[in-house]
């Protein structure tokens, strides 16, 4: 019996947290071996293709197709939920979710067109679930009906792959950097005025600098940072925004260093890994999952990060700095049409509680450091790739319909008459029945 068809549509082979996401889900997919799979590469903002040729994988390369050629009976797309299509007879729709407290009206119309929603995180699907749009009558201005989810959505955790993010000794080049205890920042820099980013790194730079300024002993801030963008240029750009933050802190200050561009993932993890880099920080003001913490934890490392949003799920308070803050209002110049709304919020991590944070891994890193060990062990139970894959298997069990199978027919051999070669001056004989006369 044949397998059912699954089409799958994401940016499988970009740089990009929904690349990695993609991979991670079809490779999970695959390992259930119940589906026949095809895939369709997508574009993903800025981020460059070329991923999956860089890291030789090939059986996800070689099952990508140029376009669907029929209907099939498992849809899956992976995006933003106001561009899903229900293209299968049964859609799934795959996605971070959002950052924030609110999502768009779009965002839920998308949602309602599928069968399933897959989302990262319990603080996604909350807010998914939170959301209502009221309806107006543009005459009289009265509720007629209001808009939000009547789907089902389910938490699809993000497993990380236990072999590719583990400690190991570190052959990254780090010999730039002078300093023995280095602070590590992952993400992109994207837009938004200082303070007002969603990984809020313009902030985490002034509080490291005003933290550590005219101290004997300073620490180093290490940023793995864009624009979304690998160009000269755009780290030129990144250059002169870190030089204007240095310029409002007076005194001796401490070094920032900067790691521009597109990287694989052992050198992601030998950055990890390396005996310079110390600990993680996120002041993040908000995350569908946060991936680069996930990964970090598994090192081993001390994290510190906002107390609010996805990665809550994996960063547990036993064991990680989380910080206070407040929810606050989206500034104008963070809001993106059809996904961050100017009415949301997001949170704000509290600068006094980031310096003393700061201050506390700095002084007292064995004691953090034995707290960072029992999270690694912890989340390499709980979230490790063969659990995503046993999850997604309980998922697909009790939300895919069975189709129908298509059973290959035995056809009898049928005897023919032989024919005669072309260019044959006789048609072969044809005896008729004899006829009885009535």
């Amino acid at each position: 019996m044949n397998k059912p068809t699954m089409f799958i549509s994401s940016p499988v082979d970009t740089y990009s947290g929904y690349g990695a996401r993609s991979r991670d889900f079809i490779k999970a997919v695959l390992k259930l071996d119940k589906y026949n799979v095809k895939l369709l590469s997508q574009r993903w903002g800025n981020t460059r293709f070329g991923y999956l040729n860089d890291h030789n994988e090939d059986e996800l390369f070689s099952l990508i197709v140029p376009q669907v050629d029929k209907k099939p009976e498992i849809w899956v797309q992976i995006t933003v939920p106001n561009e899903f299509q229900p293209v299968g007879e049964y859609s799934i729709g795959v996605t971070a979710g959002i950052e924030a407290t609110l999502v768009d009206q779009s965002w839920i119309q998308g949602v309602n067109r599928m069968n399933l929603v897959l989302t990262s995180s319990e603080h996604s699907k909350d807010v998914f679930l939170k959301t209502a749009w009221e309806v107006k009558d543009n005459r009289t201005g009265q509720i007629t009906s209001k808009v939000q989810v009547n789907k089902p959505i389910e938490v699809l955790l993000e497993g990380a792959d236990l072999e590719k993010y583990q400690p190991k000794k570190s052959s990254f080049d780090l010999s730039m950097i002078k300093e023995s205890f280095c602070f590590l920042v992952v993400g992109h820099w994207l837009k938004g005025e200082y303070g007002h980013d969603r990984k809020d790194i313009g902030f985490t730079i002034k509080s490291f600098l005003e933290t550590f300024k005219n101290k004997t002993n300073q620490p180093a801030l290490v940023l793995k940072t864009s624009h979304a963008n690998t160009s000269l240029m755009d780290k030129s750009t990144l250059l002169n925004k870190i030089q204007s933050i240095k310029n409002t802190v007076r005194g001796k200050l401490p070094n920032v260093y900067v790691i521009h561009g597109d990287l694989a993932d052992s050198e992601i993890n030998d950055i990890y890994n390396h005996p310079k880099i110390k600990a993680m920080v996120s002041l993040t003001r908000g995350e569908g999952f946060g991936r680069p913490l996930l990964e970090f934890s598994l090192v081993g490392k001390p994290i510190i990060a906002s107390g609010w949003s996805g990665h809550l799920d994996f960063l547990d308070k036993q064991y990680t700095t989380l910080l206070n803050g407040k929810l606050e209002q989206l500034h104008p110049s963070s809001v993106q049409k059809d996904v961050l709304l100017p009415q949301a919020a997001w949170f704000k991590a509290d600068s006094i509680e980031v310096g003393k944070a700061y201050k506390n891994v700095f002084k007292h890193y064995k004691k953090y450091i034995t707290y960072a060990k029992k999270l690694r062990h912890q989340n390499k139970t709980n979230f490790s790739f063969d659990n995503m894959v046993f999850k997604l298997k309980k998922i697909f069990d009790k939300s895919i319909p069975e189709f129908a199978q298509q059973v290959e027919l035995t056809l009898p051999k049928l005897s023919l008459p032989k024919l005669n070669k072309p260019g044959a001056s006789t048609p072969p004989a044809i005896k008729l029945p004899k006829l009885k006369k009535v």
